[in-house]
Formats: C-alpha cells, structure tokens, sequence
C-alpha cells in the first residue's frame, strides 16, 4: 500500500479550527498557540494545495468553495478520530444514556419493557427524559431520542418506530354508537404545555369528519396526554387520542372506538447522531427500542 501524502496534521487542524469559528484568534486560543501561528499554518497549506480558503474580512474568515469542501471533509474526520480515542479509552463498569421522549410514549410504551435492557445490558443505567419539545442530542442533555416527524433530521439517523394514527377513543359505559351522539359528550383534549395546538385536535378531526354543531372549544383539556387517557378511561368524555398509545386499553375494552373517521399523524422515529452510529451504548439501547412490542421491527416490518 502506497504512503498517503497529506499535508502537516497541524496545518489541518489549525484550518479546521479556524473554519469552525471563522477566526484565527479563536482558533487560536482552542488550539493553543498564537493568531500568527494560526495564520502561518493556513498559508502554509493554500501553499501546499495552490488553492485560496478563505475570504479574508476584518473580523471574519469565510470559506471559499475549496475550503468549505476540505472543512466538511476534516470535520467528519476528526469527529470520528474522537469518537475512536473515547471509544479506546478506559471504559467505567456502569455507563449512562439518556433517551429523551414524550410523557405518553415513555410511560406507556417504554417503561412496561425497560427490563428487557436490563437483562441483556446490566452495566448500562437508562435515563429517561420526558418532554414534548425536542432537546440537543449532545451527550449532556440526551443521547438519543423518540420523536415525531416526517424523519428528517440533519445530522441524524432515524429509525422508524411506529405510525401515529389518531382515533376518537372513550370509555364503552358512554354508550357511543355514531358519531350523531358526540355533541352530548364532553371532548377531551390533549394540549401540551407551552404549545397552542397539540400535534392532531378535535378541530381538525372536525373538518374531516364534517361536523358543523360540534362544539370543539368545550371541554377538559390536559397538558399531559397520559392524563386524558386516563379521563377517557374514567368516562370523562371523549378523547382524540393516538392509537398505538392506547393499545391496551383498546384491547381490553377499557376503551373503545365507536367512530370514525381516523386522522393520520406524523410517525415516530427513534433518532440519534450520525457520528455516534457506531458507539456501542447508543446500539445497545437501539436494539432494545426497535424489540418494544408494538414497534414495526418488532411487528415484522
């Protein structure tokens, strides 16, 4: 195998640094040594390369069309070195990884199965983080995380888990029979804090279903959707609720459909960083997710 001939890692790592802060005296001070050094470095490798890398403004680097193309290059590099060096390094007994989710999902789909990765992870301690809006998948907030979406993300993988289909759901003792009979139930509605909207409402069910008397402003709102489950359970009304999370009780009869029609949200996606494909907690809990009944993998899809 013939020698690879590259530039000086210096020289690389200087124009790295520079083009992820668009400075030289940034760069500077992560890597530290002077602007000048900084600057010597970046001529050095133009020199090498016989191409220009970067607009020179007052304050501001910005990358040519050759730069941007050797950052993109040297960022997914060393990105992987790093990820290399942690993986090498001395690993703790126990490791933690934090799954972010939504309240229902984690404690209605996860948390009944989460002995599943216990017994075939031991040394792995599973933080569950509940909450509707998305977080920073940076190792410090969340590692990975279940979300709902049309499965792009940048910077991502996503796995799809499940489709999220929204039904009118209530207790069998109401005695629903058609959707005539709605008007004289209450509506439950699932609205998560902070948001105007949950992902599907009772308005829009009502454009589908084309019923012009319905009164979808009335009723008893939660902020939390395990909570309108329950209320729905409990013969509080009549709740738009997503399917997969009230599975059981449908099977159980604790719940029932007596109408449509269906609306079809955005799937779920078990999504984490490209660059952490590989690492061997975040695969772990991965394989553990897509076994949970009631996912397509574990459903044969």
């Amino acid at each position: 195998m013939s020698a690879r001939r590259l530039p000086s890692l210096s020289s690389l790592r200087a124009f790295e640094a520079a083009a992820r802060h668009e400075s030289a005296k940034q760069a500077a001070q992560e890597l530290s040594v002077t602007a000048t050094a900084i600057s010597h470095h970046i001529r050095g490798l133009e020199d090498a390369l016989g191409v220009t890398l970067f607009v020179r403004k007052p304050r501001q680097l910005v990358l040519t069309r050759q730069g941007d193309e050797l950052f993109q290059a040297l960022e997914t590099a060393f990105d992987s070195i790093v990820d290399a060096v942690e993986r090498l390094q001395t690993v703790p007994a126990r490791q933690a990884a934090t799954l972010s989710t939504t309240p229902a999902v984690a404690v209605r789909w996860l948390l009944p199965w989460v002995c599943l990765l216990r017994d075939s992870h031991p040394d792995i301690d599973l933080r569950i983080h509940a909450s509707h809006d998305p977080v920073a998948l940076d190792g410090v907030t969340a590692d990975l995380a279940i979300r709902y979406g049309d499965g792009h993300w940048p910077g991502l993988v996503a796995e799809k888990l499940f489709d999220n289909t929204f039904v009118p759901a209530c207790s069998p003792h109401l005695g629903l029979e058609g959707v005539e009979d709605l008007p004289a139930h209450p509506l439950i509605h699932f609205r998560p804090q902070g948001r105007s909207i949950a992902p599907l409402d009772w308005a829009g069910w009502q454009k589908c279903a084309g019923i012009p008397d319905l009164d979808v402003s009335a009723g008893l709102v939660f902020s939390d959707e395990t909570h309108a489950i329950s209320a729905a359970v409990g013969g509080e009304g009549v709740a738009l609720m997503s399917r997969p999370l009230i599975a059981d009780e449908l099977a159980e009869r604790r719940l029932v459909q007596p109408f449509g029609p269906e609306l079809e949200g955005k799937p779920f996606y078990l999504v984490y960083p490209e660059r952490r494909r590989h690492d061997p907690v975040i695969l772990a809990i991965r394989d553990w997710v897509m076994q949970v009944p009631g996912g397509l993998c574990s459903a044969g899809g």
